[in-house]
C-alpha cells in the first residue's frame, strides 16, 4: 500500500495564521506516522497563487501579481519548514509543470464531453472595469438572509450564484455590479449526481462535518458550474479563441494534488500511477470551508477524467477562533505564524494546535491556555520527566544508563500504546492519540515518584537502577510515539539516547549506554507573557497584514 496525503493549498495573498496551521497539521502527523510504519508516503501541498485577490493586492502595492504570490509562497515554505512540516513536495500553482498538467486535464474533459461552452451573464464592475469572480460579488444570501459571497454562503453552506444574491455589490470597490454576456466553459457536474451520491454514501473515514455538508449539496441537486472566467491572472484556457480566459482557481488548485504527486514521482523515477491506483490510500487534510471541493468537486473531476483513485479519508477541521472571537484577517484579529515562530518553540505550537484542534467543533486559540499548556504539559509533565531521569543518571551513574530490568507492566503498556495511538492516528483522531501518549507520561511521572530513586540510590542501588532503566525505556519509546506530533523534542531525545533508527514499534535502550549531552527540552514561559501578547493583539487591530 502507498499513501498519498494532500494538504490544502493556502492562498498566497497574506501570511499564515493559527487557523491555517491547525487545519493542516494533521497531514504532517499522518505523513510522519506512516513513514515510521515503513509505508511509502507522498505528502504534497503548495501555494495557491492565482486569482483576483492577488491581482487586487498587486495593484494596490504597485507590483505584479507574481511578486505577491512568490513573496507569500516563500514565506509559507519558511513557516512550514520551521514548524517541521515534512512535505515531499511543496509546490505552487504558478509552476510550469502544474500549468501544463491542468491544461492537459482540461482538454481531456472537453474531449470526453464533461466540459462545454455556454454563454452566461457574468458580473461586471463598471468602476473597476473588470469582470468579477463569483466570490468578489457580495450581498445577502437569498436563503438565510446572512451576508454571503457569490459562490457560497458560509453561514448556511448553500452554493449560490452572484445573480441570486440580494443587495449585490463589488467587494473591491463597493459599487453595484451589472451583468454582461460572456461565453465560458462549464463542467457538467449535474451528470455526475448519481455517482457523487453513491460515492459519498459509501464513504468511510470521513469526519462528520464532511459527510453532512456533502449530503446537503447532493440533496440540493448538483448543478453545472463555470470552470473558466474572464480574468487577467491565472492559467489560460488551452482552446483556440479562448486563451484570454482563465481556468477557475477552484478547479486548478485541487488538481495540484495530481501535478505535485506527478512531480515527486518523476523526481524518484517511479510511476505516478503507483499513488493513484486502487492499492493506494488517500488522505485529504483541510478546513471546513474546503469540504465540497474535496468531497464533491475533486471526485467528480477525477471520475470524469478516469484513471485516478478517489479520495478515501477526509480530514476536515472546523474553524479556530481567537480569544473566543472569530478570526478576522481584514481587522488583523489573528495570531500570525511568522510572529509566533519568532517567540515560541515549534513543538509548543504543534502541541497546542493538535491538543486543542478543531476536530469535531470549533477550537479556540487563547494566549492564557497556550502558555499554561506549554508550562503544564510540555514542560511540567513531558520535559520534566525526561530531564529528571537523565540528570539523575548523569549525577548518580556517571551518565551511563544503568543495567536493570524493565517493569513488566510498563513493557506491556508500551506495546498497547503503540497499537492504540496508531489506530487513532489512522482514523484521524489526533487529539485522542496525543492525549493517550500524555496519559502514559503522567503514569510515568507517578511511577518515578512512587519508586523514589533518590532514596533507593542510597540503600538499594539495584532497585534504583531498575527504576531508571524502566524510565529510560519509556523515554526512548516516547521519542518514537511523539515523533509525528512533536518532532523537534523527539529528535532531541533520540540524540541524547543515541537512537538512530525509528520504526513504529517498541524499542529497547540497552544498559551501559553513555548519554549524549543532556539538555532540557523546554524552557518555562513566564505568565506575564500572557498580558504582553494580549496587549500586542489589541494594538494591531485594523492594521493590514
Amino acid at each position: 500500500m502507498n499513501v498519498l496525503i494532500g494538504g490544502a493549498w493556502p492562498y498566497a495573498n497574506g501570511s499564515l495564521h493559527v487557523g491555517h496551521v491547525a487545519a493542516l497539521l494533521p497531514g504532517d502527523v499522518l505523513a510522519r506516522y506512516y513513514r515510521l510504519k515503513n509505508v511509502e508516503v507522498c505528502y504534497v501541498s503548495g501555494s495557491d497563487c492565482h486569482g483576483t485577490p492577488i491581482q487586487v493586492r498587486a495593484t494596490r502595492e504597485g507590483v505584479t501579481p507574481s511578486a505577491i504570490a512568490n513573496r507569500y509562497h516563500e514565506e509559507f515554505k519558511d513557516c512550514f519548514e520551521r514548524l517541521g512540516f515534512s512535505y515531499d513536495v511543496y509546490s505552487q500553482t504558478t509552476d510550469e509543470a502544474h500549468k501544463q498538467f491542468v491544461q492537459q486535464f482540461f482538454q481531456a474533459l472537453v474531449e470526453k464531453g464533461f466540459v462545454y461552452p455556454k454563454t452566461v451573464e457574468q458580473a461586471y464592475c463598471g468602476f473597476c472595469q473588470q469582470f468579477l469572480p463569483d466570490r468578489f460579488v457580495v450581498g445577502t444570501c437569498p436563503d438565510c438572509g446572512s451576508g454571503a459571497r457569490g459562490d457560497q454562503c458560509d453561514h448556511c453552506g448553500k452554493i449560490v450564484e452572484p445573480i441570486d444574491l440580494h443587495n449585490r455589490r463589488c467587494s473591491i470597490c463597493g459599487d453595484t455590479p451589472t451583468f454582461r454576456e460572456s461565453e465560458q466553459f462549464y463542467f457538467a457536474l449535474s451528470t455526475l449526481q448519481k455517482f457523487i451520491e453513491t460515492y459519498v454514501d459509501s464513504a468511510t473515514g470521513w469526519r462528520e462535518n464532511a459527510y453532512n455538508l456533502s449530503r446537503r449539496y447532493i440533496e440540493e441537486g448538483l448543478i453545472d458550474r463555470a470552470i473558466t472566467r474572464d480574468l487577467d491572472w491565472g492559467i489560460p484556457v488551452p482552446i483556440s479563441g479562448f486563451q484570454q480566459k482563465k481556468i477557475y482557481v477552484w478547479v486548478e488548485a485541487v488538481l495540484g494534488y495530481l501535478s505535485a504527486s506527478q512531480q515527486w514521482t518523476k523526481q524518484h523515477y517511479t510511476e505516478t500511477k503507483r499513488f493513484w491506483s486502487d492499492d493506494s490510500l488517500h488522505y485529504y487534510v483541510h478546513g471546513k470551508d474546503n469540504i465540497p471541493f474535496h468531497t464533491v468537486i475533486l471526485p467528480a473531476l477525477l471520475e470524469a477524467h478516469g484513471d485516478y483513485h478517489l479520495p478515501d479519508r477526509i480530514v476536515s477541521s472546523e474553524y479556530v477562533t481567537l480569544e473566543g472571537k472569530k478570526l478576522s484577517t481584514s481587522k488583523n484579529w489573528a495570531v500570525w505564524v511568522p510572529d509566533l515562530l519568532q517567540q515560541y518553540h515549534p513543538d509548543s505550537i504543534r502541541y497546542f494546535l493538535i491538543a486543542n484542534g478543531p476536530e469535531k467543533r470549533d477550537g479556540d486559540f487563547s494566549w492564557r491556555e497556550f502558555i499554561h499548556s506549554h508550562n503544564g504539559e510540555l514542560l511540567g509533565a513531558f520535559g520534566n520527566f525526561v530531564n529528571r531521569n537523565l540528570v539523575f543518571i548523569q549525577k548518580s551513574f556517571d551518565g551511563r544508563i544503568p543495567n536493570g530490568t524493565c517493569e513488566l507492566n510498563v513493557s506491556r503498556q508500551l506495546e498497547e500504546v503503540y497499537d492504540t495511538v496508531g489506530a487513532l492516528i489512522e482514523e484521524g483522531r489526533f487529539k485522542e492519540a496525543l492525549e493517550t501518549i500524555f496519559t502514559l507520561i503522567r503514569f510515568a511521572n507517578k511511577f518515578f515518584d512512587d519508586a523514589k530513586p533518590w532514596v533507593t540510590v542510597k540503600g538499594d542501588r539495584q532497585g534504583c537502577a531498575d527504576t531508571l532503566y524502566t524510565c529510560v525505556q519509556i523515554i526512548g519509546n516516547l521519542s518514537i510515539l511523539l515523533s509525528p506530533f512533536l518532532p523537534f523534542s523527539a529528535k532531541t531525545i533520540q540524540r541524547m539516547l543515541s537512537i538512530t533508527e525509528e520504526e513504529w514499534q517498541p524499542i529497547v535502550i540497552e544498559g551501559g549506554l553513555q548519554l549524549e549531552h543532556v539538555e532540557v527540552l523546554f524552557e518555562r514561559i513566564e505568565k506575564e507573557r500572557i498580558a504582553v501578547e494580549l496587549g500586542k493583539l489589541k494594538e494591531t487591530l485594523s492594521v493590514q497584514r
